[in-house]
């Protein structure tokens, strides 16, 4: 662990024993951080996909178990597993509070791999429902089907290909944190062949697919909660 990771641990200790709200405090710890992947405690944790895309709720999470009984479970569930804060932060004072960059790289990761991941699912329940109109009630080929829709090749060549590009050898199987790499691969490689207008409309769906899981997923809990579109 760097100097300047330590150093978030410690204010952000420090900071909550003041009564600093504790998720602004993780914010502002999370600001400080460096490391952009680290073991801890038997688990490897990635905070930045391709040197670009940053996982700040992985790191919220890391940073949350040095608060062990010191913030609300409820409060940190919430946060952790639906993305509902415990207070509400507009966009800019986000930013302001994490920085910058750690922003830019957070839209990395929402679009580039989070969108990308509710892009692909919104297009196989496409294709599902169009077989169960034909009467077709299995789902043989709808994954490649899928990839091919959206990016114009079958999963193996392009899982193939992004592993040859990187000098990965060629397994077959991925890792968690291997696979949030390739599907940031496959973001940069669909925004490259598609035109703008088709690049705008997949953006569309998947935010569209995307609200209606976390609608789904926060109702019971939050019925009356606004969520914003970026947490």
């Amino acid at each position: 662990m760097s100097t300047r990771d330590t150093q978030a641990i410690q204010g952000l200790k420090s900071a909550i024993a003041e009564g600093k709200n504790w998720y602004v405090a993780v914010l502002e710890a999370i600001r400080l951080w460096r490391s952009p992947e680290e073991d801890y405690d038997g688990r490897h944790y990635q905070y930045l996909v391709d040197n670009e895309a940053f996982d700040w709720i992985v790191l919220a999470e890391r940073l949350c178990e040095e608060l062990d009984g010191l913030i609300p479970e409820k409060e940190r569930a919430n946060l952790l597993f639906f993305g509902i804060p415990p207070i509400e932060l507009s966009k800019d004072e986000f930013k302001n509070i994490i920085g910058a960059s750690k922003y830019q790289a957070h839209l990395n990761y929402f679009y580039g791999i989070l969108v990308e991941k509710f892009l692909f699912l919104a297009v196989t329940e496409e294709i599902r429902k169009k077989k169960r109109v034909l009467g077709l009630n299995n789902d043989n080929g709808v994954v490649d089907e899928a990839y091919q829709s959206i990016y114009g090749a079958t999963q193996f060549a392009l899982l193939k290909q992004f592993r040859k590009e990187r000098h990965y050898p060629q397994l077959r199987s991925i890792s968690l944190s291997g696979l949030n790499e390739f599907t940031y691969w496959l973001f940069k490689y669909r925004i490259k062949r598609r035109d703008k207008s088709c690049v705008a409309s997949d953006t569309k769906k998947a935010l569209t697919k995307l609200h209606e899981i976390l609608e789904l997923k926060t109702k019971p809990l939050h019925s009356s909660h606004e969520l914003n579109p970026e947490f």
